[in-house]
């Protein structure tokens, strides 16, 4: 492989990791298992390349760890919202309190209690 077949292939990856980073910015997560397989194709062919330097992954480096960081971000904000739909789901079922004894205690709410958006 020549210098120039693995710059191109650093670029391709560069490029594709700016767009994993729009993507994950803008919270399209749908769009990162479409870009995962060509990313691992990438980074497979760049691993195999004899004349690669460590110098020339740096920026791909940083990029990379970016991309963690923020897909690390948008994991935390899902199960936020996943332990807060679950805490709501609680509270339509009823409300939960504790004693002076420290029992707990559960009254169940009745009707089809409805959460109202207002604007």
């Amino acid at each position: 492989m020549g210098t120039e077949d693995l710059d191109d292939l650093i670029a391709s990856l560069d490029e594709l990791l700016e767009l994993e980073r729009g993507a994950l910015v803008r919270g399209e997560l749908e769009q990162l298992g479409r870009m995962t397989e060509e990313k691992e194709r990438l980074v497979d062919r760049i691993n195999a390349a004899p004349d690669l330097r460590r110098d020339q992954l740096g920026s791909l480096h940083l990029k990379v760890t970016r991309n963690q960081a923020l897909l690390s971000s948008a994991l935390e904000g899902i199960r936020a919202v996943a332990h807060r739909m679950s805490e709501l789901r609680k509270v339509r079922q009823g409300l939960e309190t504790y004693d002076s004894a420290g029992h707990k205690q559960r009254y169940a709410t009745s009707g089809n209690a409805r959460l109202e958006k207002r604007a």
